[in-house]
């Protein structure tokens, strides 16, 4: 079947065959909690283990497999701030080619010298991902680099596509795959390759609100409820311009496509965390971030999830277990207006003792304005076992006769 694309269940095959034992087989394992919690029989594939965090390498390693001699000479040039330029750097050098990865002012610097450590000379270029693509196109004319693109080629797609052929080989019993969208290169390979060889099972896209254009480019008619950009803790997927040949595919498939919010992607990066005890970034938590938005489409149904890559910035993570611990009401911050006289605080964390609150910090203000004559403020951040705990213990305070503010 071709499909107009260049792009074949064969090329997926072929893909698999080139890659054999230079790309890891990820594990796939079921989630007995995951799937407790969302009511699907979860099953999950690990790319996030691969060598260089990502699935990305497979489609990387594919398009080099394929260089000629006088390409491999001349050597490659990518254009990527995150796991595309590491998987594409790790195989160049692995394979003796040069490797030349443009990035945009603003790349954080640990993902510049990451690169970097995997022999590539890095070029830091464009003050958007746009002009660094076109800084990388100048380099393909002026230098005779090769352009290996991170999504927009058959070839990387075909390479994207052998995840889910070991997927489904592991779990044969699978009914659906959830994948994350940004350009559409994993998701136009695992629709191609599922198609082949489980017409059966249903693929779904997966997008983040705040970067829906691949949902766009299906549905034109909903680009009014669907502004592109702004911040996002899936920035690997928040791509402004997808393939055009990814939607095609997409298309022809009839390809459903999940639309969620930020506040559900860090909900399901610290799930993985705490339950699978594995780092997930957020474009690659985003399959579990749909089941958890939208639980009755996948309810009762054999799911297995796409956790697509681990390169998440340790600040992000730290930041999205916090807001995660708040929301669940873990981790409650109070404001507590107390008389500014001996043994106030006392009686205050005395009844925080007795609920079994444990404080985290504690910082007392007199100088506040707002406050009244005589009185402190009082910000306390206390952990609790959930929201109904929580709730219990600002009752407790109240009743005690303190003046509490609960956060919100």
């Amino acid at each position: 079947m071709n499909i107009g694309l260049c792009l074949t269940y064969a090329d997926v095959l072929a893909a698999s065959e080139r890659i054999r034992g230079e790309i890891g087989v990820s594990a796939a394992a079921r989630s007995y909690t995951l799937s407790h919690i969302t009511g699907a029989e979860v099953w999950i594939k690990f790319e996030n283990l691969q060598y260089t965090g990502s699935f990305k390498e497979r489609g990387a390693l594919n398009r080099l497999t394929m260089l000629t001699a006088d390409e491999r000479a001349r050597g490659v040039v990518a254009m990527s701030a995150g796991n595309h330029a590491q998987g594409l750097a790790h195989h160049a050098t692995r394979l003796g080619i040069a490797s030349t990865i443009v990035m945009p002012l603003g790349t954080p610097m640990v993902k510049v010298a990451r690169t970097r450590d995997l022999g590539a000379q890095v070029v830091v270029a464009g003050e958007t991902l746009a002009e660094a693509h076109d800084h990388a196109l100048s380099l393909v004319r002026d230098l005779g680099l090769v352009f290996v693109p991170p999504y927009d080629c058959p070839v990387v797609m075909a390479g994207q596509g052998t995840v889910a052929l070991e997927f489904l080989e592991q779990v044969p019993e699978l009914e659906m795959l959830v994948v994350p969208v940004g350009g559409g290169g994993l998701l136009s390979g695992c629709l191609v390759a599922t198609h082949g060889a489980r017409p059966d099972v249903e693929v779904i896209g997966v997008q983040v609100s705040s970067c829906a254009a691949f949902d766009v480019a299906l549905h034109p008619d909903h680009a009014a409820d669907r502004p592109i950009g702004g911040e996002t803790i899936a920035e690997g997927i928040a791509v402004a311009r997808p393939s055009a040949r990814a939607v095609r595919v997409a298309a022809h498939f009839h390809t459903p496509i999940v639309v969620v919010d930020d506040e559900v992607v860090e909900e399901a990066v610290a799930l993985y965390l705490e339950i699978e005890k594995v780092v997930s970034e957020g474009a690659g938590a985003a399959p579990l971030a749909a089941l958890l938005a939208e639980p009755e489409r996948f309810r009762g149904r054999k799911v297995g999830l796409v956790l697509s890559g681990g390169n998440i910035d340790l600040r992000v993570l730290a930041s999205a277990m916090l807001r995660a611990l708040a929301r669940t009401g873990r981790l409650t911050t109070l404001s507590v207006a107390l008389p500014d006289k001996p043994g106030a605080l006392h009686r205050l964390t005395g009844v925080l003792a007795d609920e079994g609150a444990n404080i985290v910090e504690l910082s007392h203000d007199r100088m506040r304005l707002g406050a009244r004559l005589r009185s402190a403020v009082v910000e306390v951040q206390l952990e609790t076992v959930d929201a109904a705990h929580a709730a219990r213990v600002v009752s407790a305070l109240r009743a005690a006769g303190f003046d509490v503010t609960p956060p919100g």
